[in-house]
This record gives C-alpha cells, sequence and structure tokens, in this order.
C-alpha cells in the first residue's frame, strides 16, 4: 500500500512539472527565436512541431499500455526471485542509496545493450528517430521494451530489494530522464563529471559519426566514463554542427513505419538470397546503427 502510495505521488507531482517545463520551453524556444539545434548553423529548424509531438505522445502511450498490461505479471516474477533473495539490507539509507545505484548500472546495460544487438536496437530507435529534441522526446519510447526490460532488474530482486522499490527507483530515475531532453540548458559545471545533463543526452540523440553509441546513462554518467562509452559535447568550432535523429532519414514517418521499420529491415535480410543463415543471424544480432 506504500509503495503504491509512492508511485501515485510521483505521478502527481511530476505531471504538472512536465506540463510547465514544455510549455517554458516551448514560450522560450518561440520568443528567444530559440528555434534551432544546439551548436547548429544553417537554417533554422524549430524546436517544436504538431507532428513531431503527436508521435512523442503516441509512443508513449502505447508503451505505457503495454506495461500497464505486463505489470501483475514482472511483479509477480520479481516477487518470486525476491522470495530466494540472497541477502538483506536493513539499513534505511543504505538500501535506497545502493538501490539506486544498482538500478542505474543495470539500466546502463540494458540501454547499451539496445544500442549494440540488433533485435533490441529493433524496439529502441523508435526513440532515437526524432529529429528533433526537446521534453517530449522523453516520452518517445521504445514501444516494446517493457516485454523484456523487468529482465534485467532481477538480480536487483535477489539481491533484496523489494520489487515495488525497484519499480519506484526506476520511475523515479525516468523522471531525470525526461527533463535531460532539452537545448535550452548548457554544460551544468561540476554535475557534468556525476549526472547525465541535456549536453551528454543530446550527443546520445545526436547521428554524427563521432557521436554514435554515447552517454548511455539514465542517471549517473560514471557507468559510460567506467565503461568507454563517454563523450563530451563539443561546441560549434571543435566538431561539426549536432545532428539529430537516425544516421538514414526515415522513407516515411507514418505511425506504424516509426515503430517497424527496423523489423522490417531485418525480416529483408533474412529472406535475402546471397547469404547463409549463419550470416543472417549474425545480422540480427550484430551492431546496424549505422545501417538504421
Amino acid at each position: 500500500m506504500v509503495e503504491s502510495l509512492r508511485e501515485t505521488i510521483l505521478i502527481l507531482v511530476s505531471s504538472p512539472i512536465y506540463l510547465i517545463i514544455i510549455g517554458l520551453e516551448v514560450f522560450l524556444s518561440n520568443y528567444k527565436h530559440r528555434d534551432h539545434h544546439h551548436g547548429r548553423s544553417g537554417p533554422r529548424i524549430r524546436t517544436y512541431t504538431w507532428r513531431n509531438t503527436l508521435t512523442n505522445c503516441y509512443l508513449m502511450l502505447l508503451n505505457g499500455g503495454i506495461d500497464l498490461l505486463l505489470r501483475g505479471f514482472y511483479i509477480l516474477v520479481l516477487s518470486v526471485c525476491y522470495r530466494h533473495h540472497w541477502i538483506s539490507i536493513t539499513n534505511v539509507f543504505s538500501y535506497w542509496f545502493l538501490l539506486l545505484l544498482a538500478e542505474d548500472f543495470l539500466y546502463y546495460w540494458l540501454h547499451r545493450w539496445d544500442h549494440e544487438i540488433r533485435l533490441f536496437w529493433a524496439v529502441h530507435v523508435t526513440h532515437h528517430s526524432s529529429e528533433h529534441m526537446n521534453f517530449t522526446v522523453g516520452f518517445r519510447s521504445s514501444v516494446f521494451q517493457p516485454l523484456y526490460r523487468f529482465v534485467y532488474f532481477i538480480p536487483l530482486a535477489l539481491l533484496g530489494f523489494k520489487p515495488l522499490d525497484i519499480i519506484f527507483i526506476y520511475s523515479a530515475t525516468q523522471i531525470w530522464g525526461i527533463f535531460v531532453h532539452t537545448e535550452l540548458i548548457g554544460k551544468m559545471g561540476w554535475l557534468e563529471y556525476i549526472l547525465v545533463t541535456p549536453s551528454h543526452h543530446r550527443v546520445h540523440h545526436a547521428s554524427n559519426p563521432r557521436y554514435l553509441d554515447k552517454n548511455m546513462g539514465m542517471f549517473l554518467i560514471i557507468w559510460d566514463q567506467l565503461f568507454g562509452t563517454f563523450q563530451p559535447e563539443l561546441g560549434p568550432e571543435e566538431y561539426q554542427p549536432t545532428r539529430y535523429g537516425l544516421t538514414k532519414p526515415l522513407e516515411s514517418s507514418g505511425p506504424v513505419n516509426i515503430i517497424f521499420h527496423e523489423w522490417k529491415a531485418i525480416g529483408d535480410d533474412l529472406v535475402r538470397k546471397d547469404i547463409g543463415w549463419r550470416e543472417k543471424l549474425e545480422l540480427c544480432i550484430w551492431p546496424s546503427r549505422l545501417e538504421s
């Protein structure tokens, strides 16, 4: 009951904040004429468009619907694992601090493998398909990720963390994950060495070769620094202007194609006549970001 109340409060507090910051971003991007990409030169590109924003909401609703349908199942799986947990953490501060640290660490690997394994990239690619960068892009969800995301959190239950606490911490870090999708905020001083900041996440969403598959963290940037996926944002005088979206733009931005275009590409590879089954299986596994 307490865990459910915590999540309800989180939703009630975060929802009006989302509306305020999105409204503020829309106002500032128009009033200050900040309708261009961070560090970009050349023709101005609007920060918000109706089509892009509605697509972000559409993908969020699909993701949320699947998550809601599966919630009972993955809570049951995590609960079974929790009943067989290996250790118990009795200190309250240590419990929540270690849960935050461990959940963010496991999310890093979830996110990294979503980029590095083609079948998972086919799910995650929807989040990267926007050529805009604004707060609503944070809602541009990987629609089918709830089908497997909970598997990454099974170790947390085995380590003695309660399933609803795991879900709560994930939801809380997701809120930070929404806030870093913006061009309005520059670099954040010493926080750049600890947290994932808007500057770090602009790099993550860029399709420039040097920026591909960098800065995978959700809340803490330390995992990227430890495991070699960190890349600071460079100024226009140091590197080419930032481009958002996929390396190969979508032929159609229709709602169905946005979700399934990479699955179609995988299907096309599986029926190719010029390669054997071993090569076909490799095409389903190895990175395909540069071809997507």
